[in-house]
């Protein structure tokens, strides 16, 4: 999308403000409820932190596999919005699929040819790097072998069940939502990113769908809020653009195709489910202009940063260090940044790999994907890069199982 093309919804901002004309003693006392809320999570995080104790709940991927999964972890998703499952694909494998892309990338010039598009893709416009950290490729064979391996199929569909789903979406079915990878270099600094969210940013004020999915904070009782209840997920519209997911995703999410940790520029969460309630809140205070959400723009990943949020800031910590095939997961709405240098000695590299269910949002998209699969193009929510179209050894549709090809809706 042009900077052109980036709509102006200043109007449509103040006029969401103007419902609210009269309620500023509400508002602040709604606000300052949810700070204190905020701030008693971030003392538990901060404790967790310095005892040793894992502050993004954890588990193994056999319990998953077994059935055999402790109350107190779903308790503790819920809470934080994120989890760490380990084991979930043999590092054997997973390493396979490491030196795979790394040729994949190689014989077919990618580094050459993406100096030529370089700018397409206005989310990193502002990174200086001189070789790509993030790939955007999607159809490699490693990729398509790990978004329809069924380990991990059985792991996004454990954890969609911890959401409020009936008539909603199936949690049994995944549809393939096809992303990109990283393969961050040891010493890159060129790729930090600060707290965000992405899948929307003015929208989640001003659209009527996400007006309903946070009523009740709006309503002044973030309380009430549930963070996975998905009543009101499918009717939420995104403003096109390659920043802006527009398929329902429960969570986001990326697989491990090396060891990484907290020194190796990876992965930084909020870790606080209901967190979205401070951000939603802290714009409708009286300090904020009639026309502005603190700053949050159109097209753009909606940012959480010190200068309006720092209690929520306060809560930031680094994933813990992850091993070739685990996954880390966090839910859409939780606030993630990315380390700004990586200090290690090997790739950090990831596929990113999020839950998107079964549901009318997701299996429209579906439509539109498969054509780009078929052909080589990007994925229809990236930039229209297409470095893929006549790359030699890509995934083809023979390449899918069965799990696959439900997946990718064909």
């Amino acid at each position: 999308m042009s900077e052109a093309a980036v709509p102006d919804v200043t109007a449509d901002i103040a006029a969401f403000k103007q419902r609210f004309v009269g309620q500023g003693e509400a508002l602040r006392r709604a606000f300052s409820e949810v700070r204190d809320h905020v701030g008693r999570e971030v003392d538990a995080i901060q404790a967790d932190a310095a005892a040793g104790r894992p502050v993004v709940p954890e588990i193994d991927y056999r319990s998953l596999h077994d059935e055999k999964v402790p109350p107190s972890f779903e308790a503790a998703v819920r809470r934080r919005g994120c989890a760490v499952v380990r084991g979930i694909i043999p590092r054997t494998r997973v390493r396979d699929w490491f030196a795979q892309l790394g040729t994949y990338l190689d014989v077919n010039r990618y580094e050459e040819r993406e100096k030529e598009k370089r700018g397409l893709d206005r989310y990193f416009a502002t990174l200086q790097s001189g070789k790509p950290q993030i790939f955007g490729i999607y159809w490699s064979k490693p990729q398509v072998q790990a978004r329809q391996d069924e380990n991990l199929t059985r792991t996004r569909a454990f954890l969609d069940r911890i959401w409020r789903h009936d008539g909603v979406f199936d949690p049994g079915r995944q549809c393939t939502y096809a992303d990109r990878v990283r393969r961050r270099e040891p010493g890159d600094k060129s790729l930090g990113l600060s707290p965000h969210m992405d899948g929307g940013s003015v929208e989640r004020w001003i659209d009527p769908g996400f007006q309903q999915v946070y009523g009740s904070v709006f309503a002044g009782d973030f309380r009430a809020y549930d963070p996975f209840d998905a009543t009101h997920r499918l009717k939420t519209r995104e403003i096109p653009s390659p920043a802006v997911c527009s398929v329902f995703r429960t969570y986001q999410g990326w697989t491990a195709l090396t060891r990484q940790g907290p020194r190796d520029g990876t992965l930084r969460l909020i870790p606080i489910a209901n967190g979205i309630a401070y951000v939603l809140l802290r714009a409708l205070q009286d300090d904020v202009a009639q026309d502005d959400l603190c700053g949050a723009q159109p097209c753009r990943a909606l940012g959480v940063g010190a200068a309006w949020h720092p209690d929520l800031m306060a809560g930031l910590v680094s994933i813990p260090e992850v091993e070739p095939g685990d996954a880390v997961f966090w839910h859409t709405d939780v606030a993630h940044a990315v380390g700004d240098e990586h200090s290690g000695k090997e790739h950090a590299s990831v596929i990113y790999i999020g839950s998107a269910p079964d549901c009318a949002k997701n299996r429209a998209y579906l439509a539109r994907q498969k054509d780009a699969f078929l052909s080589g193009r990007s994925a229809p929510d990236f930039a229209a890069e297409n470095y893929e179209v006549d790359f030699e050894g890509r995934a083809t549709i023979q390449d899918l199982t069965e799990l696959g090809r439900s997946q990718m809706g064909l």
